[in-house]
């Protein structure tokens, strides 16, 4: 027999054979049926809501019944975009993102570039694992220990005390907006929990981003008698920058949306996810809550657009 002949193989036997025959004889076939759960699952549970939800936000609620008017309008919008409260709501959610992101990408740079340019070895490896190992744990624990950390009673007040500095804490305290009658019920006490929950999303992709910048760049800025600030600037910023953006989508998008951290640790005043949550729930306003959901999502459509024009899908 000769090595063409013996390479074709006869036909195998059994309904699991005729398969696999066919599948090799037709790998069309076989990409149809692997990709068609997951393209029906996209396509109908998470697209199919997404539309769902975006049609509820056209209905309008009749406040004297409760009961949802099912004829397209526009008054729900109109009710969103000209409520002062509402207005507002919006307003400190997004400002809230913002310096959550902003607090997070210039705590986690010395890190992810000490990680990118000195960690070796076992070193880097016992990086990951700490940057990791908070993932690992309950997000609820992780919110319900900072609120007893933060807590007029907490650890950090009696280390103010212990030091004879409570006078400065409750100086803090005392300021408008920022401050409250504990850090666990003001925005400062937010704002601390945001950044500790999202930073390492933050540190990974900088940290990506930063590996990718050449020795050689650097050591050529060193060489034309460039200063470490300007070589920062001019060499080390630009080309970290993706990274950064990158890790900014998942802090201000995780910040955008979230309820629950605002609702443990935080004023009365709401974010948008706590008013989705409340509408939805308790007031029965559906038609309100899809209209603040389509806020966040008009707002990071916009963001991806122009994080994408800046190349920082890149550095994912």
């Amino acid at each position: 027999m000769s090595t063409a002949q013996a390479a074709i193989l006869p036909p195998r036997a059994g309904p699991t054979g005729a398969a696999s025959d066919a599948f090799w004889r037709h790998p069309l076939l076989l990409l149809f049926l692997l990709l068609t759960p997951p393209l029906l699952w996209l396509g109908i549970v998470y697209l199919g809501s997404l539309f769902a939800l975006l049609a509820q936000s056209f209905f309008s609620i009749d406040h004297f019944t409760g009961r949802i008017d099912y004829t397209f309008t526009l008054a729900t919008y109109r009710e969103l975009f000209t409520t002062p409260a509402n207005i507002d709501i919006i307003i400190r959610t997004v400002l809230m993102a913002a310096s959550v992101t902003i607090a997070s990408a210039i705590i986690a740079f010395p890190i992810a570039y000490y990680a990118a340019r000195y960690a070796r070895g076992k070193w880097k490896a016992l990086f990951y694992l700490g940057i990791m190992l908070p993932l690992w744990s309950s997000y609820l624990v992780k919110i319900y220990a900072w609120k007893l950390i933060l807590a007029q009673e907490g650890i950090l007040n009696w280390i103010f005390q212990k030091l004879h500095l409570y006078w400065l804490m409750e100086a803090y305290l005392s300021l408008p907006v920022i401050g409250g009658y504990s850090l666990s019920v003001s925005y400062t006490g937010t704002f601390l929990v945001f950044v500790y929950i999202w930073l390492p999303y933050m540190i990974l992709p900088l940290q990506a981003s930063l590996e990718r910048v050449p020795n050689n760049l650097l050591e050529a800025s060193s060489d034309l008698g460039a200063k470490p600030g300007e070589t920062f600037w001019n060499v080390i910023f630009p080309l970290a920058l993706p990274g950064a953006i990158a890790g900014s989508i998942f802090t201000f998008s995780l910040t955008l949306g979230d309820y629950i951290v605002p609702g443990v640790i935080g004023s009365s005043r709401y974010f948008i996810g706590q008013v989705v949550y409340a509408q939805q729930g308790t007031a029965g306003n559906i038609p309100l809550a899809a209209a603040f959901t389509v806020v966040p999502m008009v707002i990071m459509g916009l963001y991806l657009w122009m994080a994408k024009r800046m190349g920082a899908f890149n550095a994912l």
